[in-house]
């Protein structure tokens, strides 16, 4: 395993890897790693689609240090592995008003929108980051035949709970959002609540597993 490690600012450092290395886990391997081997002047770990982004104390330690440290842990992968996460199922609407772009996906892949159904509830996804919007997931990765481009035209109102795909990925929208992913279904799971700790349902690492009611 291979990475780039630059500085972000005093307090930080970012891993970047390849994207054949980041759909191989990297970012959540290492974040596993450094959870459990943590440097000195650890603060918090932020993955993301192919980044690790490493915040320290800047009183308790420095870049040198906490690169050094990363370093080795990078060096030797066969001494952490992915996190296990949570096992998550989320019941999802299929198609009609819930997911408008199914038919559609399943034009442009040359299958039955049932088969895209199918394919999307047998594949057991990852929680590979949170952005975009407090509590959205993006999860991966999606057998090659729903590897989508965004659309053309995003829309400017996805209702909450939208489940889309893109990229080879699947993200659900926490929020009435603007969105570009192909709309797929809904569900009526709520991913962010501010009132909870922690305030995302979904985290990192979790395996999720999308169920059709």
């Amino acid at each position: 395993m291979t990475a780039r490690i630059v500085p972000m600012g005093e307090a930080a450092l970012l891993v970047q890897w390849s994207f054949d290395e980041a759909t191989k886990g990297a970012p959540l391997t290492l974040m596993t790693a450094l959870e459990h081997h943590p440097p000195v002047g650890l603060v918090d770990l932020v993955p993301a689609i192919d980044t690790l982004l490493v915040c320290f104390d800047p009183l308790a330690t420095d870049y040198t240090e906490v690169t050094t440290h990363v370093q080795r842990l990078i060096a030797h992968p066969q001494s952490h592995a992915l996190p296990t996460g949570r096992e998550m199922t989320i019941p999802v609407h299929y198609g009609g008003d819930a997911g408008p772009d199914l038919n559609s996906i399943a034009e442009q892949v040359g299958l039955s929108p049932a088969d895209v159904i199918a394919i999307h509830t047998a594949t057991e996804q990852r929680v590979l980051m949170i952005g975009f919007a407090p509590g959205y997931p993006y999860l991966g990765w999606l057998p090659p035949v729903l590897h989508l481009p965004r659309r053309a035209t995003p829309r400017i109102a996805v209702p909450a709970g939208s489940v889309a795909i893109a990229a080879g990925m699947t993200g659900i929208y926490p929020a009435v959002l603007p969105g570009g992913w192909h709309l797929i279904g809904r569900t009526e799971v709520r991913l962010f609540d501010p009132t909870t700790d922690p305030p995302c349902l979904l985290q990192p690492g979790d395996q999720v597993r999308f169920v059709a009611v």
